[in-house]
């Protein structure tokens, strides 16, 4: 009897079709099998009606006004009606569309036209349902995101704040200079933003949104292509989606990768032995998830490489697996060079000394291996449930390539932990998520597998045709009721990142609980200034640690927020200490107007055009203060703020000085600049 993932081990001869199910495993566990022409359809149609239903949800859930989920029970209870809605309405139509197969086991299935069209609807964007319903309902009254503007938010936004300024590969804040970090998702975001007539940081919220209902819808067909069964690849997406906006809702670009990881591990088997068609998808993966977040790439790309030597060695014995190897590394890099190379010629060719901090980052989590099938939860039950599946089930291929690429993740967050003997990381922690989507995946498959064989391995005689009815429905109402308390309880698991939401100051200078705003308020009237001055945001440079203007308003900084999201062209430690440089020597040997400029001018990068300080405009003894940030890695915290006073005396030439007190802020613009 096949199982779940089973496939008849190719030969030579028919390793050509190694993606296609055997007959007998079609008729037991593949009865809803697409051929390669429906899938790439099916795939395009889910993740763009998707996307339009999220859309449409959050257009319509902004024009709505609930009260805020920080001071109100109202959002709650509307996220948790709306998420088991999605929960049974796909249950429903799940329970009908299993029923239909008890019927008619060797006649073949017949059901109506109407109920066909509408399971595959709500199968295919039950994903983007519980997207909206545990997302975009708790945020719908404030237009920040997960976090609001703390700590990571900050960069990302202005990532995104850039790129709806721009079309153009270019770095979220030195000017004249390339990105490094990849592109592809702030670009596409701001695409959405000029669409939408948004500003870079407003399109946060409804893009993460529609990309992770993209990502989660697109995970049906996907599954329904590897399994042959349109509930178990429902119910893969759905765990998928739900796991993730548990574990890694705050990082959307990286999130639609992670989602997809196990799909791509299932599939590359099949493009190992010999399948052009998985090949091809494994070879899209692997690029897009370069020019999205290049951590889980390279803890992928290793394990495939790990999954063909075993192929290789131990299964096949003959070069196949190493020629789809070479075609999917070189195809893969084709497609990623279309955000890297940019950055790789800058690199090359150009006089910068590269520098980077990005894995000088160690928390807590980072010190641990995760252990998900232990945890008291049903996501907890769920792993240990494919934790045995992987081991009983190892003799599969499928479920092979599964456990060794769960054993590589594992492997890369060890490596992590050994890494920092060198004084780095490998960011090890961020590949929990990537261990628990496999395991929870495996949960399912191992469930799948069960109601399909397992009550007839327990029972070897033949059962009446109303128990096995009966078996399949208590099956799925338990898994629905599983799923339904899991599902409903992710607004609770994210209630910090959305209170940040909500207190923060958006760039309107409001906060979404009504509450008053910080000293972020005063950020609009600092621009409209800045503009009256002449000042064109794109064309700007300031010095300032106030990130969050920089992060609603698209100037760019002289130097980054901190060294681990600095660009490694951009020079950041011989920046900051420039910037040191210049505020002591303001006291002592540049500390007339004219010869605090000349310094400036001499600034072998583009020099500030306008500084934000904090202070008093008149009559400060102690100076304008700004803060520079330096690593202190391996300590934890892993950046230090050091308050830097600059002389006012230097900018009290009007003629080379604008001064301006904005609230606490005074701001000083370069006149002639």
């Amino acid at each position: 009897m096949t199982g779940a993932l089973d496939r008849p081990t190719p030969t030579r001869r028919r390793s050509l079709d190694a993606d296609r199910p055997s007959p007998s495993f079609v008729r037991e566990y593949a009865p809803d099998v697409f051929g390669r022409g429906r899938t790439i359809t099916a795939i395009a149609a889910a993740g763009f009606f998707g996307g339009v239903f999220a859309l449409l949800a959050w257009l319509v859930l902004d024009r709505t006004s609930l009260p805020a989920y920080s001071t109100s029970m109202v959002t709650r209870a509307l996220a948790t009606a709306g998420t088991v809605a999605v929960l049974v309405a796909v249950g429903v139509l799940t329970a009908l569309w299993l029923l239909d197969e008890h019927r008619a086991p060797d006649t073949g299935v017949t059901r109506p036209r109407w109920r066909v069209a509408l399971t595959y609807a709500v199968s295919y964007l039950s994903p983007a349902g519980i997207v909206v319903a545990t997302l975009a309902i708790p945020l719908s009254a404030t237009r920040l995101y997960l976090d609001g503007l703390q700590v990571d938010q900050g960069f990302r936004t202005q990532f995104l704040t850039r790129m709806t300024e721009t079309a153009t590969n270019h770095d979220m804040n030195y000017i004249d200079m390339v990105s490094y970090y990849p592109i592809a998702w702030f670009w596409m975001g701001g695409r959405l933003a000029n669409l939408l007539g948004l500003s870079g940081w407003e399109v946060f919220q409804p893009w993460a949104i529609i990309s992770l209902a993209i990502a989660g819808c697109i995970l049906v067909p996907v599954w329904q292509r590897l399994t042959g069964s349109l509930p178990v690849a429902t119910a893969i997406a759905l765990v998928t989606t739900c796991v993730t906006l548990v574990m890694s809702p705050e990082e959307p670009y990286a999130a639609v990768i992670a989602m997809g990881v196990p799909a791509v591990c299932v599939m590359l088997r099949r493009a190992l032995l010999g399948s052009w068609f998985a090949t091809l998808g494994t070879i899209v993966f692997l690029g897009v998830a370069a020019s999205f977040y290049t951590l889980f790439t390279g803890a992928v790309a290793l394990s495939v490489v790990a999954v063909a030597a075993v192929f290789t060695a131990l299964i096949t014995r003959w070069w196949v697996p190493i020629i789809h190897l070479a075609v999917i590394g070189f195809g893969s890099i084709a497609i990623a060079l279309i955000t890297w190379a940019p950055f790789l010629w800058q690199a090359l060719t150009g006089p910068e000394v590269l520098e980077s901090t990005a894995n000088h980052f160690l928390p807590q989590e980072g010190t641990q291996i995760p252990v998900p099938f232990l945890a008291p939860s049903v996501i907890g039950v769920l792993c240990l449930v494919g934790l045995v599946y992987l081991v009983v089930r190892f003799h599969d291929l499928d479920i092979r390539v599964m456990a060794v690429m769960t054993i590589g993740f594992y492997l890369w967050s060890l490596a992590s932990m050994v890494a920092t003997l060198a004084g780095t990381s490998l960011l090890g922690f961020r590949i929990d998520i990537l261990i628990v989507l496999m395991m929870s995946t495996a949960g399912v498959l191992a469930l799948a597998e069960i109601r399909l064989i397992g009550i007839r391995r327990l029972y070897p005689e033949s059962l009446p045709l109303e128990t096995t009815r009966k078996i399949t429905l208590a099956m799925l109402v338990i898994v629905l009721a599983a799923g339904a308390y899991y599902a409903q309880d992710i607004p609770a698991r994210n209630e910090n990142a959305i209170d940040h939401a909500y207190r923060d100051t958006d760039g309107s200078g409001e906060r979404a609980d009504r509450y008053a705003p910080d000293a972020a308020s005063y950020y609009p009237e600092i621009d409209e200034h800045l503009r009256a001055e002449g000042f064109e945001p794109t064309d700007t440079v300031i010095l300032t640690d106030e990130n969050r203007f920089l992060s609603f308003h698209p100037y760019h900084g002289f130097n980054a927020f901190t060294s681990h999201y600095a660009n490694p062209l951009g020079e950041y430690s011989q920046r900051s200490a420039l910037v040191r440089e210049w505020a002591d020597d303001s006291w002592t040997s540049i500390d007339s107007p004219e010869s605090f400029r000349d310094a400036l001018d001499d600034s072998p990068w583009h020099r500030p055009d306008v500084f934000i300080f904090r202070g008093e405009a008149e009559g400060s003894v102690d100076g304008w203060k700004t803060h520079v940030a330096e690593d202190i890695y391996p300590n934890q915290p892993n950046v230090r703020y050091t308050a830097t006073f600059f002389n006012p005396e230097v900018f009290a030439d009007e003629d080379l000085w604008t001064v301006e007190q904005i609230g606490p802020f005074v701001v000083v613009s370069a006149n002639n600049a």
